[in-house]
């Protein structure tokens, strides 16, 4: 088998040195896994209660320390809107505010920042609008992005068909045993959908191209690390989408870079058909490239694969370098823990857990087989 013999079933672009790849001009997210089985249809984040997210912490504050770990709800604002309302009240700068993941606007998010140099009788029991603390608890460590187990979600969809918990159970039940194609989510690119473009266009330091999409100022440091990220989760989704369409979410290719769920690490997989089993146990899983140029490389057909999709951009690793991107491995699935789900009226309410960084909109657009938009 040769991945290049595959090309035509996901298509390519060509990537001239001024034209637009016609590839980039709406990011995939690629085919179902559950392609066959009909969706619940339905209509999501009808109210900002219709989707609840709780952080699962990766520990809990110790009760000492410089620093104040605080629990907050937020509704109807972003975690970066919700950091600015609380700094600014206690008066430290926004920057200084720790946190291990970014919410939805249009949610009822619960989750932790943390503050340095504030005593916890100061946040304990803030509201202010959009935003409310919790709980309030010493630890010694500020808080950073990614210490979390995951994401604990609650979500209604409203309008869906009479049968829709019978149509949920053979979709759930898949997404279950073989995994959630671990797309990055339509809010990645944003509600123009071209986040991506402007990454690249940062990328190649293309100004005219920033211009062109609406961006006459040079974004500042947060928005170009934020904007080369969209890239980078472009070329991942791109990735994956070649994967489901030949069936290798829960399978492996020769010289695949295959995860241990368990521990973490990391390896290349040498014999398929022995390392099968844990795969298909949900014990390991392929990774997919978050490329950069430090970025570990896969061998053999799982090589073939990712060269092509950077060819496809007219880009390689050694591209990423400037704007020191160095890269990681992403799994190409994940689990849905705790998945249960059920039927009031026109509403069927679905609650799972997912590890950090995964998408309850890549499980959501598999049950109502079409694209939550992004509000």
């Amino acid at each position: 088998m040769t991945c290049r013999r595959r090309d035509a079933d996901v298509g390519r672009g060509e990537f001239g040195s001024t034209e637009q790849p016609p590839a980039l001009v709406e990011p995939p997210l690629g085919p179902y896994l559950t392609e066959g089985l009909p969706g619940v249809g339905g209509r999501l984040r009808v109210e900002h209660e219709d989707f609840l997210v709780e952080e699962v912490p990766a520990y809990e504050p110790c009760g000492e320390g410089e620093h104040t770990f605080v629990g907050i709800e937020k509704r109807g604002i972003s975690t970066w809107e919700a950091v600015e309302r609380l700094a600014r009240a206690v008066g430290v700068p926004p920057k200084t505010v720790g946190y291990a993941g970014l919410k939805d606007v249009h949610a009822v998010a619960r989750q932790v920042l943390s503050f340095q140099g504030v005593p916890p009788e100061r946040l304990e029991g803030l509201a202010l609008p959009g935003v409310r603390v919790r709980w309030a608890r010493r630890h010694r460590n500020k808080l950073k992005p990614g210490h979390l187990r995951g994401n604990r979600f609650t979500i209604r969809l409203r309008g869906v068909v009479p049968e829709a918990a019978r149509r949920a159970e053979p979709i759930l039940e898949m997404l279950f045993r073989r995994g959630v194609p671990n797309y990055y989510g339509p809010q990645r690119f944003g509600r123009r959908g071209d986040n991506h473009l402007v990454g690249l266009a940062l990328l190649r330091n293309d100004r005219e191209r920033l211009a062109a999409l609406g961006y006459r100022r040079r974004p500042d440091k947060r928005e170009r690390r934020f904007f080369l990220s969209a890239f980078q989760s472009y070329l991942f989704n791109r990735y994956l989408a070649r994967r489901v369409a030949w069936g290798l979410v829960d399978d492996l290719l020769p010289g695949d870079i295959a995860k241990k769920l368990d521990t973490g690490g990391i390896f290349i997989v040498e014999d398929v058909d022995a390392e099968r089993p844990r795969a298909r146990d949900f014990a390991i899983s392929a990774t997919g490239p978050i490329f950069g140029y430090k970025m570990m490389r896969p061998r053999r057909e799982a090589a073939e694969l990712e060269a092509e999709v950077l060819a496809e951009v007219g880009l390689t690793l050694e591209a990423f370098r400037p704007a020191r991107l160095t890269g990681l491995r992403r799994p190409v699935r994940y689990r849905p823990e705790g998945l249960d789900w059920w039927q009031e009226g026109d509403s069927l309410i679905v609650t799972f857990f997912a590890p950090s960084g995964s998408y309850a909109t890549a499980l959501l657009r598999e049950l109502m087989k079409g694209t939550p938009p992004v509000r």
